[in-house]
């Protein structure tokens, strides 16, 4: 295991850690109403490590939906992630065993992607597991904590602490954009089309999950019809 790498992923995933304490906490809530332990919450987090994805199954929980319902709406919900793979996937060294391919599909979430796939070079499953290290318990944690909390703290409280994980998403595409003037396009674009995908009603039935998938497609395969991304080896050989 590269331990450089390993060290790197701890430090990258403390900023995520603390925001995603923060939103697990307002988590834990929703948990509590649907009957759920503090370490059952525990435990959900820890293994789910699915914000929006838990929030269904939580509500779902409370509604005391089938287990059917419960798996078709989680899968819908959590559909984005098997985009990520797929991306992920091809910045894997041949030589990756199966098994840590698994484990760094396991740890993906929205901000551990975005921290990976901006990473150069080929994807180091020790960067991943160190990232995991850091950020999963706190994920877990925060959820058992709001479940125990229940309903003590304000609400306005609780949405306050939620802005952390914004910041961090401004954190992890800024500097990039400052480096490449068409990757600042493209995040221009994608906040362009996430506001008319929310404004207008032709698009009022789709999830939200579904639109992000829908939207990540198109605009990601534009971007790379217009500007693709050459290999190692293509820029080796222009060498």
């Amino acid at each position: 295991m590269n331990s450089n790498a390993f060290k790197a992923g701890l430090k990258d995933g403390v900023p995520i850690g603390l925001g995603y304490f923060a939103v697990s906490f307002s988590l834990g809530i929703i948990a509590k109403k649907a009957g759920l332990s503090a370490i059952q919450g525990f435990f959900a987090s820890l293994f789910g490590l699915a914000s929006a994805g838990e929030y269904v199954v939580f509500v779902l929980m409370a509604a005391k939906a089938s287990y059917l319902e419960t798996f078709v709406v989680s899968l819908i919900t959590n559909a984005r992630y098997l985009l990520m793979s797929c991306a992920l996937s091809q910045k894997f060294d041949e030589k990756t065993s199966l098994g840590h391919r698994l484990g760094v599909g396991f740890g993906i979430t929205d901000e551990v992607f975005g921290i990976t796939v901006g990473r150069p070079g080929k994807i180091q499953p020790a960067y991943n597991y160190g990232a995991l290290i850091s950020c999963a318990p706190a994920w877990a944690i925060g959820t058992a904590l709001g479940i125990v909390a229940g309903e003590i703290l304000p609400i306005r409280v609780v949405s306050a602490l939620s802005v952390s994980l914004y910041g961090m998403f401004i954190a992890i595409f800024i500097p990039p954009a400052r480096k490449d003037k068409f990757m600042a396009g493209i995040i221009v674009a994608c906040f362009a089309a996430s506001y008319i995908f929310s404004t207008l009603e032709v698009f009022s039935g789709i999830s939200s999950g579904t639109k992000t998938i829908i939207l990540t497609v198109v605009i990601s395969s534009v971007a790379a019809l217009i500007k693709p991304v050459k290999d190692e080896e293509e820029v080796c050989d222009a060498a």
